[in-house]
């Protein structure tokens, strides 16, 4: 017994033991952990700065951080502060908004003369002045090098030589669940840090820029943030942070960054020759839904649908249909419309590629050689088709109606009406849509669509071709 109770004590003293290492190590993890996020603010924060920019309001404006636009309402709301402006009667209204950014090595090395620093398009658009404030108090006056509004990167100069510019990493390597670190200037605070994880990387569809591959963070990001770096423990800029999703104006754990690679080559081509030059394939591509992706016989999750091929464009010429999927490009599976887009725009114009593609239940790869991206109704009434199942109604296109909606006599039919709440009005359909086939025919007046909608019955769904702004795209209606 006694034996027993000399056991028990021992085994209560080994624990409390082991508990109280176990306590002390936790302690340490996190004294390290601290240290490492110290570490990174003192190596990355002299090359962050504070940007402040100024431009006219207009007699009738209201002042904003950064501006009182569409943009930045959506995404941080209206409860912020105003910044000054002028009040005086009769006197252009001033606005000023503010920023963060960070010094660029561009791909030809720092300079003596001048240093570029990175930030976002819509910390800098239209500003009539730009300063720049640096860690250690220095100031200087800004010009822009060059904006790309699609991609919301710009680069700005200053001149003097020497700062000393952030490592970038690889953003493409970046993965969920990584420690991340923002540095910025929110709502005016300068030199600010907060610390996250990497929730989700590939982020497409957001409706933020023309060309997205967000970085979506919990690092807690708010207004005056936009601009500033997104880095990883060694202290590596691995994203530019530029958005939050806001209903109240203010962090709520969800918050955006471009990826470095990605703004990186934008803004190496802005320096380079003050614009960006994108690649071209000249098709309207969208995402297979599990409609679609039933109706064209694809496994959900591969590929991506090509609704439409513009005439002359290398898509064209390579052999490309509209019906395509995309399966592959270059041996890289594709699977997302916006990644898609993304690595086509950033290919250099000549550059071939091999795109494989599945074509009535084959395979087939083309060759396609990249372009070059140029510069970025009412309806008549006639007679009528209704279909009640889809809740819409149909009109043949007389010579009127085509014309005003861009089409030849024939060339499918116009939506003239659409149900509340139908199959038609949740899938995206409205007045002034041409409906050019129902699942493999063509259809050429109200009559033909309404039987062609008709044959569908029995299968209860009906694949749709559709255009309407000159951008066609695939519709799969399921009742």
């Amino acid at each position: 017994m006694i034996k027993l109770a000399l056991r028990v004590l021992l085994a209560l003293s080994l624990l409390v033991t082991w508990q109280a290492y176990a306590m002390d190590g936790a302690v340490e993890n996190l004294r390290e952990t601290g240290k490492a996020f110290a570490s990174v603010a003192r190596e990355v924060s002299p090359s962050v700065v504070f940007i402040q920019v100024e431009k006219a309001s207009g007699t009738e404006g209201e002042g904003s951080v950064p501006f009182d636009d569409d943009l930045f309402k959506r995404f941080f709301g209206d409860r912020f502060p105003a910044l000054p402006r002028s009040e005086q009667p009769g006197e252009e209204q001033r606005v000023i908004g503010q920023g963060s950014g960070f010094v660029f090595a561009a791909h030809s090395g720092l300079l003596t003369d001048r240093t570029y620093v990175l930030t976002n398009n819509h910390v800098v658009e239209d500003a009539d002045s730009i300063r720049v404030k640096f860690q250690d108090g220095r100031e200087f006056d800004a010009t822009v090098k060059g904006r790309d509004p699609k991609s919301d990167v710009a680069v700005i100069e200053i001149e003097t030589g020497g700062m000393p510019a952030l490592r970038l990493a690889d953003s493409s390597r970046l993965e969920v669940g990584e420690w991340v670190v923002a540095i910025g200037n929110p709502f005016g605070l300068s030199n600010t840090l907060t610390v996250g994880v990497v929730s989700a990387t590939g982020r497409t569809g957001i409706g933020i820029n023309d060309y997205e591959d967000f970085i979506q963070t919990d690092a807690a990001i708010n207004p005056g943030n936009s601009g500033g770096p997104l880095v990883n423990l060694d202290g590596e800029v691995v994203g530019m942070n530029t958005a939050i999703f806001s209903r109240s104006g203010g962090y709520m754990g969800v918050g955006f960054a471009i990826p470095i690679n990605l703004a990186s080559a934008i803004a190496n081509q802005l320096i380079d020759a003050g614009a960006v030059t994108r690649g071209y394939l000249g098709i309207t591509i969208q995402q297979l839904t599990p409609d679609l992706a039933e109706s064209f016989n694809v496994e959900q999750g591969k590929g991506i649908l090509v609704a439409q091929v513009s005439g002359g464009s290398p898509a064209e010429q390579a052999g490309l249909r509209q019906g395509d999927v995309i399966l592959a490009y270059n041996d890289q599976p594709v699977s997302d419309v916006g990644s898609f887009r993304n690595q086509i725009s950033m290919t250099p114009p000549g550059t071939r590629g091999q795109v494989s593609v599945l074509r009535n239940g084959r395979q087939e790869t083309l060759t396609v050689t990249i372009g070059k991206l140029a510069g970025e109704a009412k309806v008549a009434q006639g007679p009528t088709q209704s279909a009640d199942v889809l809740g819409l109604t149909v009109q043949t296109l007389t010579p009127q109606l085509a014309e005003q909606l861009g089409a030849t006599p024939g060339e499918g039919v116009a939506v003239t009406a659409v149900q509340h709440g139908s199959l038609a009005a949740r899938a995206g359909i409205e007045p002034g849509t041409l409906i050019l086939r129902v699942n493999s025919k063509d259809v050429h007046d109200a009559a033909g669509f309404t039987s062609a909608v008709s044959d569908s019955s029995a299968e209860k769904r009906v694949l749709l071709l559709v255009r309407k702004d000159e951008m066609q795209r695939y519709i799969a209606l399921r009742w």
